[in-house]
C-alpha cells in the first residue's frame, strides 16, 4: 500500500469515456468547490490532488498522511488497533451505472460497519481504486460521498492506490478499541440472548426492485437508501462493548452471519420469527408472500447481531432505549448445533438459506 505519491505506475493519463458520467452533473461543491469540471485528460497526480487530497478531517494521531510512501500513525496508549478491508466489484456488489456518490458512501460504510461490530472507534482509511477511465464528474461524486461519511465519523483518508481496469473499490479502515474490550465472534455462551439492531431485509427488497421484481408499492426510495447508503452502527457497537458476549455485522444475511458466531463459539441458536424486526416494507412483503427468507438471508443490511448474557439483559435494554435504530431480542443461543427458526405456533421453518457466500458455486 502506498500513500498516493507512488501512484506513478498506475497510468500516465486517464481519459473520460465518451458519454460517461453525464448524469452525475457538475455539482461537486461539497469537497471541491463550485468550479466547472474540465473533461480534458487528467494526469494521475492531478486526479489525486483534485479529488482525494484532504478527504476527512485532519486528526492529531496522523503524523504523516497523503504525500509520502507510507502513512505514519499513532495508536493511543491502552488501545488496540482494529483493521478491516472490504472490496466492492462492479457486477458483483453493485450494478453497472450505479450512482458514484452512493458508491463512495457505501465503500467506506461497509468497513465502518466491521469496526462497529468490534466496538471500535474509527480513525483512518486507505482507498484503492481500479477504474476503466478517469471521468472527473464520476470522481467528484464518488469523493463527495466518501468525504461526507468520513467527516461524519472523523475518519481521515491517509493513503491509497490506483490502477486501470474493471471498476473495483477497496477500502481499508482502522479504528481503536480499549485493550481487552473488543467484541468478537467467539464470545457467545449457552443461554445468551440474541439481539439485532435496526430492521432486516430492506436491502434485499431494494435489490428486487432494481431487478424489476415487484416490491411493496411506494417503498422503493426508502429501500434504495438502505441498500445504497447503509448507516454503520458505530455508536451502538461502542455502547455494547463490555456488555455483549459476541457480535458481528449483518452483511451476508442474518442466518449466515449469526452462523459465524455459532461456529466460532461452538453453539447453535434458536430464533423466533415473529420477533424479527422489519420495516413497513418488510411487513408488507410478509403479508403478501409469507416468505421469511428475505429477512433471514438477504445481505447488505449492515445491522449488528449481538449476544447478551441474561444477567446483562436489563442493562442492555435500558441502554438500547437510546438507540435511534432500536435493538430487538430475536432468540437465544443453545448448545445444540445449527440455527432453528420457529414460527409463532412453535413449528420450525425448514432449511432457511444461509445467504450470500462468495465462491459457493
Amino acid at each position: 500500500m502506498v500513500c498516493w505519491t507512488s501512484w506513478r505506475r498506475g497510468f500516465a493519463r486517464w481519459r473520460r469515456p465518451d458519454g460517461a458520467g453525464k448524469a452525475a452533473g457538475a455539482d461537486n461543491a461539497a469537497h471541491h468547490g463550485n468550479r466547472a469540471l474540465s473533461t480534458a485528460p487528467l494526469k494521475e497526480f492531478e486526479l489525486i490532488h483534485r479529488f482525494f487530497d484532504g478527504v476527512g478531517p485532519w486528526r492529531d494521531d496522523v503524523r504523516l498522511g497523503v504525500g509520502d510512501d507510507c502513512a505514519l500513525l499513532r495508536v493511543p496508549a491502552g488501545k488496540e488497533l482494529a483493521v478491516t478491508i472490504d472490496t466492492l466489484v462492479e457486477g458483483v456488489h453493485f450494478h453497472q451505472g450505479a450512482d458514484p456518490e452512493s458508491l463512495g458512501h457505501k465503500a467506506l460504510a461497509v468497513n465502518l460497519s466491521d469496526l462497529a461490530a468490534m466496538g471500535a472507534e474509527p480513525a483512518w482509511a486507505t482507498l484503492a481504486l481500479t477504474l476503466p477511465g478517469a471521468d472527473p464528474h464520476w470522481l467528484a461524486a464518488f469523493s463527495r460521498g466518501f468525504s461526507r461519511l468520513a467527516a461524519a465519523y472523523h475518519v481521515q483518508l491517509v493513503g491509497g492506490d490506483t490502477t486501470r481496469g474493471p471498476l473495483t473499490i477497496s477500502v481499508q479502515a482502522h479504528g481503536f478499541v480499549t485493550a481487552g474490550r473488543a467484541l468478537r465472534r467467539d464470545g457467545a455462551r449457552p443461554g445468551d440472548l440474541v439481539y439485532v439492531t435496526g430492521t432486516l431485509g430492506d436491502a434485499g427488497l431494494a435489490l428486487r426492485g432494481i431487478e424489476d421484481i415487484p416490491a411493496p408499492a411506494g417503498c422503493l426510495p426508502y429501500l434504495q437508501s438502505r441498500l445504497q447508503r447503509p448507516s454503520p452502527r458505530l455508536g451502538e457497537g461502542r455502547a455494547l462493548a463490555g456488555l455483549a458476549g459476541a457480535a458481528i455485522d449483518i452483511s451476508d444475511g442474518l442466518i449466515s452471519d449469526l452462523g459465524h458466531i455459532c461456529e466460532a463459539s461452538g453453539l447453535g441458536a434458536r430464533l423466533e420469527l415473529e420477533r424479527l424486526p422489519r420495516s413497513p416494507a418488510g411487513q408488507a412483503w410478509l403479508d403478501e408472500t409469507g416468505d421469511w427468507s428475505l429477512l433471514l438471508s438477504s445481505g447488505d443490511d449492515y445491522e449488528l447481531c449481538v449476544t447478551v448474557p441474561p444477567g446483562r439483559q436489563p442493562e442492555v435494554e435500558r441502554l438500547a432505549a437510546g438507540f435511534e435504530c432500536g435493538l430487538t431480542r430475536i432468540g437465544v443461543m443453545e448448545p445444540r448445533p445449527g440455527i432453528r427458526c420457529l414460527r409463532a405456533d412453535g413449528t420450525e421453518l425448514e432449511k432457511p438459506s444461509r445467504g450470500y457466500e462468495h465462491f459457493s458455486s
